[in-house]
């Protein structure tokens, strides 16, 4: 299956459903106007994911085209073993935002359309058809990011993602009281929103400065190329400032201690959906650019400031839990063990081994299966109570056994235990950071996250789920729809899927093209290669070499 139609799917069926709401402007049954709307987005997004599956067997051709030839800027897509998954994920999930928002995005009577309102409580109605374009056109941007193999095309599609995350929370966005921001006050949403795209702009920034100077030595933006000059190896002093211009952009987006303020009023903001997305796929993708082009292109960078970042991973693992702990809303709690679980895979990523990078890599599907299932299930809740305050409920699991069950299953994913995907990475991890001369101490602290994850998790989940029934308002709790069940099963699959067996999604995750080649400088040990297996799987793997004399 071409490269190409799958990443631009999703946009075009966002353009068929732009024409399709301005042509439905006329019928006069809104209900059945908005449900066709959002069939067509589930069926434009399920036939993505669909499609996305021919890629686990084996991956599929580059696509490689003129595109800007004024400047050297080339059409590359290409997928390796890095991106197979986290672009699996995206297909994954964005069918299931769509199913997650169906019952609380609604068109305004004035059309599909519509304008900020006075009122924040209408928030909720802001247009069906606007509402799943802007869904569907994220989708092609995270995907395209995922896949780009040129400097200006992922950049294309990395600033490409701020437009519709910025509709989705702006708009979409919980309705809340108002805050001073820059010059006026605007809601919190607003709020929530500029400082989103304020953060990922100056990162940003800072990336395409470090583009336009990778472009000016090596005479080409396609990363191919770039990749060829790294090998020979860029000026030391050079590939240290690149470095932290490419790091900081990704940092931001992790978001990596100290860079992580814009997320929690970002994911309490956002509707499900959106904080689905948001922590699901767009996360990753400041991980996905570390492991991208951090470290193959500027290797002996990364080895001169790979315990700086692991110093910087381990404090948000602690203080991400520790954050965690005393927070009285639901949904900030998942938004800061965010902070915490993405230290981890930034941890792995520059542990320097087989183990901590497989380790991440793995981590980053995981978490995104884990932490978008409890956004989706926080969601549900809000949904019935209109409030994610954990001091409101109590007892619910009598009420809603079936809703307690998936949730305790998400929630054992996120603490990491045996036998779900949550347990996998972790142990990766922690193993490659052991086994890393000198970090064992790192290992030590990010361990203690592990246990603190297990204390706000579990205490959120006593809180919520037992006990008495504390408000009356908890004794007429429906449980889970089978809308709400057709949207639960898949993830708790995929929790127990990656749990149980591994093997399979670690054998299509080796990195071919990601990390060529870390070279370590002056008394390194180790050196972390890609090669590519025998018999052109498509694939490649990722070796742990020690030179002769090493130790």
């Amino acid at each position: 299956m071409n490269l190409t139609l799958v990443v631009f799917l999703p946009v075009a069926g966002a353009i068929v459903l732009v024409l399709a709401g301005l042509f439905s402007q006329g019928v006069s049954d809104r209900a059945m106007r908005d449900n066709a709307l959002k069939a067509g987005a589930l069926i434009v997004s399920l036939v993505t994911f669909v499609l996305s599956l021919a890629y686990i067997g084996a991956s599929p051709d580059p696509v490689y085209r003129a595109w800007i030839p004024s400047i050297g800027s080339v059409f590359h897509l290409r997928m390796d073993g890095i991106s197979i998954w986290l672009f699996v994920l995206t297909t994954f999930l964005t069918p299931i935002c769509v199913l997650a928002s169906w019952r609380n995005i609604r068109s305004t009577p004035s059309g599909s359309f519509s304008a900020y309102a006075d009122d924040p409580e209408a928030s909720g109605e802001r247009g069906v058809a606007g509402f799943m374009v802007a869904l569907l056109t994220l989708e092609t941007a995270m995907l395209g990011t995922f896949v780009a193999y040129d400097l200006v095309l992922f950049f294309v599609f990395w600033e490409m993602m701020l437009i519709p995350m910025y509709l989705l929370i702006g708009i979409w966005g919980s309705p809340g009281t108002r805050s001073t921001f820059l010059f006026g006050r605007v809601s919190e949403r607003i709020y929530a929103t500029m400082k989103f795209v304020l953060y990922t702009m100056a990162g940003s920034a800072l990336m395409l400065v470090g583009i336009l100077y990778l472009r000016a030595e090596t005479g080409s933006f396609d990363l191919a190329v770039v990749t060829a000059h790294a090998a020979e190896g860029f000026d030391k002093r050079a590939q240290y400032w690149l470095f932290w211009a490419f790091f900081v952009a990704f940092a931001i987006k992790v978001p990596l201690f100290p860079f992580h303020t814009w997320l929690p009023d970002a994911h309490t903001q956002a509707p499900t959906a959106g904080s689905i997305i948001l922590a699901g796929v767009m996360l990753k993708m400041g991980t996905y650019g570390i492991i991208r082009f951090c470290i193959p292109l500027f290797p002996d960078a990364a080895l001169f400031y790979a315990p700086f970042v692991s110093v910087l991973a381990v404090i948000g693992i602690i203080y991400g839990a520790l954050v965690a702990m005393v927070q009285p809303d639901m949904k900030r709690l998942v938004a800061y063990s965010s902070v915490s679980h993405l230290g981890f895979i930034v941890l792995g990523l520059f542990s320097g081994t087989n183990a901590g990078v497989q380790g991440a890599v793995i981590q980053m599907v995981s978490h995104g299966i884990s932490t978008g299932a409890l956004f989706m299930l926080v969601g549900m809740l809000y949904d019935r109570r209109h409030t994610r305050l954990i001091s409101e409920f109590g007892g619910i699991a009598k009420r809603m056994p079936a809703y307690a069950a998936v949730f305790l299953i998400v929630t054992f994913s996120s603490i990491g235990l045996p036998g779900t995907n949550g347990f996998v990475g972790e142990f990766l991890i922690l193993l490659g950071t052991f086994s890393t001369q000198g970090r064992a101490v790192y290992a030590v602290f990010a361990a203690l996250g592990v246990i603190l994850a297990a204390v706000y998790m579990l205490w959120m989940v006593q809180r919520v789920f037992f006990g008495p029934i504390k408000h009356r308002a908890n004794e007429n709790l429906n449980d889970l729809t089978l809308r709400e069940l057709v949207v639960a099963v898949p993830l708790v699959v995929v929790v127990f899927l990656i749990g149980v067996f591994p093997k399979y999604f670690l054998d299509r995750m080796d990195a071919d093209h990601a990390i060529s080649e870390l070279r370590k400088a002056g008394s390194a040990k180790e050196i972390v290669r890609v090669s590519p297996q025998e018999g052109g799987s498509g694939h490649g793997s990722i070796e742990v070499h020690t030179p002769a004399g090493g130790h």
